[in-house]
């Protein structure tokens, strides 16, 4: 790779202002929920643990402060995993995209306002549906500021359900894995987390939700926020089901949400999501391209730097287009030759113009697990092969494995040998059946947190080296569980009734609950008394709405409460019975059949092994 080539260096410094000086980030409590200047050791020349590539990438997304991308619009960089933009309008400031926490978003607000006068809020856009886009709303703006419309959110339609579906119906598991994916709790330095090629790290504060006001619902749909006019573009099922881009008419300038960065995206990302759809995303760069950046003088996105040149900006775009276009393409022309996701993934070899422009590397995303996602995507899990059907899980598989191959000391000597010559994929997998075998094997562990950390170190991916130090970690000190808090208050607040019931109806251990049968409403004060039923039979919780005069059976009983109280007492683990004594919750009816439901649910758990049995 060109290392001499700066020019990813220059755009990245481009209309600097000024830095947040200590770049760290506390709450309240003092907790420090973000600190950039732990990554200071960038400064350095590379060293031998860090692929040089990420190096250099990290290098770029550790620059921290304000910078004008051009008169009017400015973003914070380095205060968190994503950037958040600011548009000056007439009266205020838009804010794009405010960060995951609170501490952040404020922090990033505060620096701007620092250099550019106390200007309110007069408007909140999301361009996607991932918790690093809005999880910081309350540090730009508050409920009564959206609520009295001096502060409009903007939103693509589908927002609140996709928000709610992933960070909430699936938020334990995924936060617990994206705690590997992002190094949360890695030690910084060399040998430990330098970034994830996306951003740094993320931001472990305080993260909410306040509900769009303004949906975007078609591409070509035009709004002025604050004498701010903007066209939208809907772009669903490219980065995230729901996403859109945008293009500011009256200055040429286009925001190009998470679709183009300057990293290969994830088709699949490791900490787990819905698998995305690399050919309707080169479909819609296309049409980005086309419809928009023949007359964009600016780029930009909520990662990384911006780019300035009409002829530059068609450019990346068109190279990111024939990347994901190229993946999906070349997949499924290997697929119908009946090879398998993890035999393309290691054939796949991408075209020169892509694979030599820094823009398309794997930072971020990777040409093996990309490969491998979109083989999913269409094929699923199963391989074809009847022997594959139906496999003993990890451990029955592991135990039979180490017993085949000669017993547990036998398998540790064929994979020290592996690693004394440098075949590091095979001492994890060799090693893998030990550990699952005998989870207390010590040897077994620290030879394969030896085999991740050489993987690490080699690794051009951020998240790749991220989950191998972080395995390591696990082996040879224990599980350090997840810094990032799965279904935060204020996210689980803004839950509508009916998502408020998928969510609780997940957690229902279902042969706990076989043999009761129960029917009670739900009377929500805060939802114009809205009534909910529930009726739970055969280890499922339905719910639906209540219809005025549906005629429909008495419950069993009648609960009254907000989606606060709810959330509180059925979401968040908190005491139903000392809600009822504060007068948070009233019930009605048959109480101790009631009681019958704090027996049925199941917490989940943020600590579940990854690396162990």
């Amino acid at each position: 790779m060109p290392f001499s080539d700066t020019a990813d260096f220059a755009d990245a410094d481009r209309g600097f202002v000024a830095a947040l000086e200590p770049g760290v980030v506390k709450d309240p409590a003092g907790k420090v929920v973000w600190d950039n200047d732990s990554y200071s050791f960038l400064r350095d020349p590379c060293p031998l643990s860090v692929n040089p590539s990420l190096w250099r990438q990290s290098q770029l997304t550790v620059k921290q402060g304000l910078y004008e991308i051009a008169p009017g619009f400015y973003q914070v960089r380095g205060l968190d995993l994503s950037n958040m933009t600011l548009v000056e309008g007439t009266t205020g400031v838009v804010v794009i995209d405010p960060l995951i926490s609170t501490e952040t978003a404020a922090a990033g607000l505060a620096l701007y306002r620092a250099h550019r006068g106390n200007r309110p809020v007069t408007g909140l856009i999301y361009s996607h549906a991932h918790i690093d886009h809005f999880g910081g709303a309350m540090g730009v703006t508050t409920t009564e500021d959206v609520a009295a419309g001096r502060c409009p959110v903007l939103a693509p339609s589908g927002f609140l359900e996709h928000a709610v579906a992933e960070n909430i119906y699936a938020g334990t598991a995924m936060a617990r894995r994206a705690a590997y994916m992002y190094g949360a709790a890695l030690p910084r330095g060399p040998k430990g987390q330098i970034g994830t090629g996306l951003g740094q790290t993320t931001s472990i504060g305080t993260t909410t939700l306040i509900d769009p006001t303004l949906d975007i619902t078609h591409t070509g749909q035009e709004e002025i926020i604050d004498g701010v006019r903007m066209v939208f573009q809907m772009t669903p099922g490219t980065e995230a089901p729901s996403e859109m881009n945008f293009y500011f008419p009256d200055r040429r300038i286009l925001c190009m949400a998470e679709n183009a960065t300057h990293t290969m995206h994830n088709i699949l990302t490791l900490r787990g999501a819905l698998v995305r759809d690399p050919h309707i995303w080169s479909r819609y760069l296309t049409e980005s391209i086309n419809l928009y950046a023949r007359q964009s003088d600016v780029v930009f996105s909520s990662h990384h730097w911006p780019m300035w040149g009409t002829d530059k900006i068609v450019e990346f775009l068109s190279l990111q287009r024939d990347l994901y276009a190229y993946l999906n393409d070349q997949t499924l022309r290997l697929l119908n030759q009946g090879y398998l996701g993890s035999e393309i993934a290691e054939m796949i070899q991408l075209p020169p113009a892509i694979a030599e422009n820094w823009s398309t590397h794997g930072y971020y995303g990777s040409v093996s697990h990309n490969v491998k996602a979109i083989y999913q995507r269409y094929m699923g899990w199963f391989d074809g092969n009847p022997a594959h059907l139906w496999e003993h899980p990890p451990v029955e598989s592991a135990r039979r494995h180490v017993e085949a191959m000669g017993g547990a000391n036998a398998v540790l000597q064929k994979a020290q040998k592996a690693y004394d010559a440098g075949d590091y994929r095979w001492v994890a997998q060799m090693v893998n059946y030990v550990i699952f075998a005998e989870p207390d094997n010590t040897k077994a562990k620290h030879l394969q947190a030896s085999a991740f950390e050489q993987l690490a170190y080699g690794a051009e991916n951020g998240t790749w080296r991220n989950f191998y130090l972080s395995g390591a970690y696990e082996l040879r000190n224990g599980p350090f569980g997840t810094p990032t808090k799965a279904n935060a208050q204020g996210m689980l607040s803004a839950l509508t009734v009916d998502q408020a019931f998928d969510a609780i109806s997940l957690f229902l251990d279902g042969p706990k609950a076989w043999n009761i049968t129960l029917v009670a409403d739900w009377r929500f004060r805060d939802a114009d008394n809205r009534v909910q039923r529930t009726e739970l039979r055969n280890g499922v919780l339905i719910h639906y709405p209540r219809a005025a005069g549906d005629n429909l059976p008495a419950p069993d009983a009648t609960v009254t409460l907000t989606r606060g109280a709810f959330a509180k007492t059925m979401l968040a683990g908190g005491n139903m019975q000392e809600a009822v004594l504060k007068g948070e919750i009233t019930v009605e009816g048959n109480v101790v059949a009631l009681k019958q439901l704090s027996g049925v649910f199941d917490k989940p758990n943020p600590n579940f092994a990854i690396v162990t049995p």
